[in-house]
């Protein structure tokens, strides 16, 4: 036999059959396969998420009906049934399912009861604001816990990291509501630091909707009086909000962090006399920024969800505060409206903190 024979599934380039099929899966490079089999997943996941949301709210004893009509309205049984008929109650529940993701799919998503307006139209008003909020939190919590995080386990048992220990606790353990009326009564009743209640002055109208947050529509718009006056509105809220992720990003990152330390490759780095600042950030923070990915979507997640209590607070007309008005008042097309926006959010983080995970450490994506 030819010694440039090639041996039993290989193919004629040396790569073996199992990997020839996998690049040519989804294109050649792995990422690529790795990025599609992830979104195909999502698609599935959003799916199930209108299944779950259209299945519990069908099991809410309301009837949707009432809410739409009024008490005097649905009192009337020609009118019950008409409106029946039009919001498609009379057919069998798969059916009206079916027709439900038909609706989705053209963006409909009803009318809410309570506003009287399409649930999507609101829900383009709700989600920005609290998009701004959490893109404000979420930035400066990053910074702020995974450097205290870093630093305190960089000082382990040190009474440095006994502090930092200590003042994340608080951060967890301190109510939110009770946080936003302490800072509330502080820096606007007292002070006078910070506007108290709202996105904007009554003095101001809202810029042009580009994105539907305020501070970036404001600087697209070239008017920094009005993008100052929505920061100076958003830093209550957000550092009633900063101070409880932080708590929680710094924990979690310290003990990723300290767990990192312990590896044999921080070890021999160590061995092999390298820097302490390249050993700390190309070996240390490297290991371990994947658990830390992970703690930062959920709690992207949990800020993109709408934080009900600090949300009414403020009166900051955000996801949660919609959320609390549509359950108090048994909108179930709002109800569904947000239950379906709440699940495609979490959806959407886990796709892109898998695609990050699959940047990061290329073991991930040639699973």
């Amino acid at each position: 036999m030819s010694a440039t024979a090639t041996a039993p599934g290989k193919a004629a380039t040396g790569k073996s059959a199992p990997e020839s099929s996998r690049q040519s899966f989804f294109g050649a490079h792995p990422f690529v396969r790795y990025a599609g089999i992830r979104f195909i997943v999502s698609i599935f996941l959003a799916i199930g998420v209108t299944l779950v949301t259209f299945i519990l709210t069908n099991l809410v004893p309301a009837d949707p009906v009432t809410a739409v009509l009024g008490e005097a309205a649905a009192a009337d049984p020609a009118i019950v049934a008409n409106m029946r008929h039009q919001m498609g109650l009379d057919k069998p529940l798969p059916v009206q399912y079916l027709l439900y993701l038909q609706r989705l799919l053209h963006g409909d998503m009803g009318t809410s009861a309570q506003t009287h307006n399409p649930v999507a139209q609101d829900l383009s008003q709700a989600l920005p604001a609290t998009m701004e909020l959490a893109l404000i939190t979420l930035v400066i919590s990053v910074i702020i816990g995974v450097g205290l995080g870093l630093y305190a386990a960089l000082h382990n048992r040190r009474f440095s990291d006994q502090v930092i220990r200590l003042l994340s606790l608080l951060g967890i353990s301190v109510p939110s509501f009770w946080l936003a009326m302490l800072c509330f009564y502080f820096f606007f009743y007292k002070l006078g630091l910070f506007p108290g209640t709202g996105r904007l002055d009554p003095t101001f109208t809202a810029p042009p909707q580009v994105t539907g947050m305020y501070i970036t529509d404001a600087l697209l718009a070239g008017d920094p009086a009005l993008a100052a006056n929505a920061v100076s509105h958003a830093v209550l809220p957000a550092l009633v909000m900063i101070l409880w992720t932080v708590g929680f990003l710094l924990r979690f990152c310290r003990s990723s962090v300290l767990e990192v330390l312990s590896q044999d490759y921080v070890t021999a780095a160590r061995a092999k006399g390298l820097g302490s600042a390249r050993i700390t950030f190309a070996y240390v923070l490297r290991g371990a920024l994947l658990p830390i990915l992970t703690m930062i979507g959920m709690l992207f997640g949990g800020l993109m969800s709408g934080s009900v209590l600090v949300e009414s607070v403020f009166s900051w007309h955000g996801l949660g505060q919609y959320a609390f008005q549509a359950a108090k008042s048994l909108d179930l097309q709002a109800i569904m409206g947000v239950g379906l926006t709440v699940g495609v959010i979490y959806i959407t983080v886990n796709f892109v903190v898998d695609l990050l995970y699959g940047l990061i450490d290329p073991r991930v994506r040639v699973q």
